[in-house]
């Protein structure tokens, strides 16, 4: 897979990323200041601080406001170059301080993957209970050690939500959950590509509905990092630069510490008014830890809880328990499961989801067209001119089955 150089970028007002390895600090700063920063943790210790967030241009360009790092963190240096919004600013030489003092230098690359070319479908577990339902029990904890343990009656008090809750948003918040171990190199350069046009595009068709976006990265523990993250900012391009200093790294063993990273994703400066669709992109492609499978449970009932929608968006390489864990997120939270397939010819296999029918559109149509159904409180199956393939022969959302119809969009 493709790794990006890790890029430590001054951005602006931005100051020293904090970082915590103690189990009582959850939050710190004030109303009017948001904190970024990074968790090395270990097992037995739960992502850093994390200061309130706040929403407008004061938490926008001008980055994290000042406040004194937190013991260990790394240090900030002088960028070289220009930071550029995203990826596409080209190779610039960059040198940072790591936690230890050392002093490293890193060459940046465009990404390699060209803008649109990820190839996803998309699908509403919500939509199609019974068969959720049936699927679930079709993969018992017996075959599934790490089979999130969330009960029927979860699952079914949060379909019914969903039947109430199909209402439109005038105010749109984002937070990408990504998974940067070492296999996750394309689809971060293809996110790092592709982001600008992404926000563009929803400001066209969504003018008025204020967007605001925010960033947790996480591998696992004893990697550089367990949780990284940037709070919410109105300012596109700042996001932007912050996700281009992403890369692909570490890892080691096949499961990693999403649960680290929605316990994060919770402390977020959310806003709560209804008038916002709260949702969160979580690209990944490894399961969590067995043993982890209580707090990650935990962590999505926090999410259901801030009415969150949670919308995996599972990469190559998944196996049967990230397949089901995603759409157990998904569904609990009433968001829907992307999947990317390899039509698009780039990365690993990607694994057929167990599914009846989908269609198949790039990655950028199916975020956008979930992005709209959040807004607009309506459904729509992807234009014939975004479909790229499909599969089950869906037609007018719907496949018709032997044992039933099934719901696609």
């Amino acid at each position: 897979m493709h790794r990006l150089s890790l890029l430590f970028i001054a951005l602006g007002l931005l100051t020293a990323v904090g970082c915590s390895d103690s189990a009582s600090e959850k939050r710190s700063g004030s109303a009017s200041a948001a904190s970024d920063a990074t968790s090395k943790g270990s097992a037995a210790s739960p992502s850093g601080s994390l200061g309130s967030g706040t929403s407008g241009a004061a938490t926008g360009a001008a980055g994290t406001a000042a406040s004194a790092p937190m013991p260990g963190a790394p240090t900030l240096g002088a960028s070289a170059g220009t930071a550029g919004s995203g990826a596409a600013a080209g190779a610039s030489a960059h040198a940072y301080a790591d936690a230890d003092g050392g002093v490293a230098h890193d060459a940046a690359e465009p990404p390699p993957i060209p803008s649109g070319v990820l190839t996803a479908g998309t699908w509403d577990d919500n939509l199609n209970y019974q068969r959720f339902a049936a699927y679930r029990k079709a993969h018992p904890k017996s075959e599934l050690a790490g089979l999130l343990p969330i009960d029927d009656q979860e699952f079914d008090d949060a379909h019914a939500a969903h039947a109430q809750s199909t209402t439109a948003h005038t105010k749109l918040d984002v937070a990408l959950v990504i998974d940067t171990t070492g296999s996750m190199g394309d689809e971060i350069a293809y996110l790092q590509r592709e982001f600008i046009a992404l926000s563009s595009s929803i400001h066209r068709a969504y003018p008025n509905a204020e967007q605001r976006w925010a960033l947790v990265a996480y591998r696992d523990d004893g990697d550089e990092y367990v949780t990284r993250w940037f709070d919410f900012r109105t300012d596109a391009a700042a996001f932007n630069a912050k996700l281009a200093e992403q890369s692909a790294g570490g890892g080691g063993d096949y499961p990693e510490s999403p649960d680290k990273a929605f316990e994060t994703m919770n402390q977020l400066g959310w806003r709560k008014d209804a008038s916002v669709a709260r949702l969160a992109f979580w690209v990944a492609d490894a399961p969590h830890h067995d043993a982890r499978a209580a707090a990650l449970a935990d962590a999505l009932r926090g999410a259901q809880g801030s009415e969150i929608h949670v919308y995996p968006v599972a990469s190559s390489g998944v196996d049967t328990l990230t397949e089901l864990t995603m759409r157990s997120a998904a569904q609990l939270t009433q968001g829907r499961y992307l999947f990317l397939t390899s039509d698009s010819g780039i990365g690993g296999e990607h694994k057929e989801p167990e599914l009846p029918c989908y269609f198949v559109t790039s990655l950028t149509d199916a975020i956008s067209r979930m992005v709209d159904v959040e807004l607009s409180g309506k459904y729509h199956e992807p234009s014939a001119a975004q479909v790229l393939r499909s599969a089950g022969d869906p037609q007018d959302q719907a496949c018709e089955l032997a044992s039933g119809t099934a719901q696609a969009f």
